[in-house]
Parts: structure tokens; C-alpha cells; sequence
């Protein structure tokens, strides 16, 4: 215990007993002050030991992020339209509309598992020492560099321009059960992918993971 605190709490035990100490020195009624903390000290102690320890558990346990309004995905992910559409309208800060944004123009033909998949990626990516630590930072890492961009979209030239607002609803629903914790378990870790129609050279190197819809998808070794 801190000094200050020790000072404070001698303070609040001489209001609280009405002590008065006439004739009797600062030292010796700081002892007589010590004295009785320590014994109101030592009864809370004693009925603290007495509470059962599943009651202290509980009195203590952080409550679930559900009942602190933290946004959590489902236990279970069904990779169909229906599961999509019984999902709430999705909306978040920067980083959910960059991942929103590349499984948009990246994989909004793709089916539920597709779509999922391509965003299994972008978020292996952020928790490898490889890539950037954010998702804007993976999806825009080389943009506006000629052939240094990870992501087709980022430097084709095209305007990037949201023309289906049902499929953006959908690729925002993916996007915030992936940055929510869905489960990743489409890929078996992959970071790279590539459509069926190209062959690049790091595909001949890495180990291929899952073929889902029109990607191939790999793990970087």
C-alpha cells in the first residue's frame, strides 16, 4: 500500500470512529489508526476467504463481447445465399470497406464459399510478418506501381466503382463476419490465389491449398 493511500484511508478511519486523540501525540494515534485498519482490513479478508471460489469466478469474469454489444460471427458459418441473407445489413470503419471493396471487384461472381475464401486470404495475410498488419495496407500494398500490385483491381485502370448494390450487400456481410472471427477453414491458410485462366511463376513454387469456383489457392512456404 502506497503511503498516500495509507494517509487517506487513516483519515477516513478518524471520521469514521469519531476518534479523538487530546494529549496524545500524531505518532501514537497513527498507531491506534494502523490498528483498527488493519483489523477492518483483516474481517474483509476473512469474509472474502468464506465466498465460494465458482462465486468469485463469476463476480469477476469479463462478461461475453455479445453482452458488451461487441459484434461476434456465428458459431457456425453456412456457406449458402440463405445463411448470407439471414445476416444482419453490414456497415463498418475503413478497414471493413477496403476488405468489402477487393472481395467486390475480386469475387462477387464467386459463390458464399468463394467469396469467403478470397477473404481468408486477405486476412492470412495480415497476420503474416510478410505482408502489411492492416487490411487497407495488404489490399492496396503496390498499388500504382506496374506490376507490383497484389490485387488485380488496385491498378487495372478501371474506375472502382460500385454498380450491384445487392452484390455489395453481400461482400459487406462476408467482410464483417471475417473481420468479426468467422472461422477460416476454406484454405488451410493460403495467401495467394489466382484464376483458373492464369499460370503464374509462384504457382509452380507454392503449395496448393483449395481450388474453390474459378481460384486456385496457395500457401506462401
Amino acid at each position: 500500500m502506497s503511503k498516500r493511500i495509507g494517509m487517506k484511508l487513516l483519515a477516513i478511519c478518524a471520521m469514521s470512529f469519531g476518534v479523538a486523540f487530546g494529549g496524545v501525540s500524531a505518532a501514537q494515534a497513527d498507531e491506534v489508526l494502523a490498528a483498527r485498519l488493519a483489523a477492518l482490513l483483516g474481517q474483509e479478508r476473512a469474509a472474502i476467504q468464506q465466498v465460494p471460489d465458482a462465486r468469485v469466478a463469476a463476480l469477476t469474469a469479463v462478461p461475453p463481447a455479445s453482452a458488451r454489444n461487441i459484434p461476434t460471427a456465428p458459431d457456425i458459418i453456412t456457406y449458402d445465399r440463405a445463411f448470407l441473407a439471414s445476416q444482419p445489413s453490414a456497415s463498418g470503419g475503413d478497414q471493413w470497406r477496403c476488405l468489402a471493396e477487393a472481395l467486390y471487384f475480386e469475387a462477387r461472381g464467386e459463390s458464399v464459399r468463394g467469396m469467403f475464401a478470397v477473404g481468408e486470404v486477405i486476412m492470412n495475410r495480415v497476420d503474416s510478418s510478410r505482408y502489411p498488419n492492416t487490411l487497407c495496407g495488404v489490399i492496396n500494398q503496390g498499388t500504382g506501381r506496374q506490376f507490383a500490385c497484389q490485387f488485380t483491381y488496385t491498378c487495372d485502370g478501371a474506375a472502382e466503382v460500385i454498380h450491384e448494390p445487392a452484390a455489395w450487400a453481400r461482400v459487406g456481410k462476408v467482410a464483417r463476419l471475417l473481420i468479426d472471427g468467422a472461422p477460416r477453414q476454406l484454405t488451410d491458410g493460403a495467401t495467394h490465389y489466382h484464376t483458373r485462366a492464369v499460370n503464374p511463376r509462384w504457382a509452380r513454387v507454392f503449395p496448393r491449398t483449395a481450388t474453390i469456383g474459378s481460384h486456385h489457392f496457395y500457401r506462401q512456404s
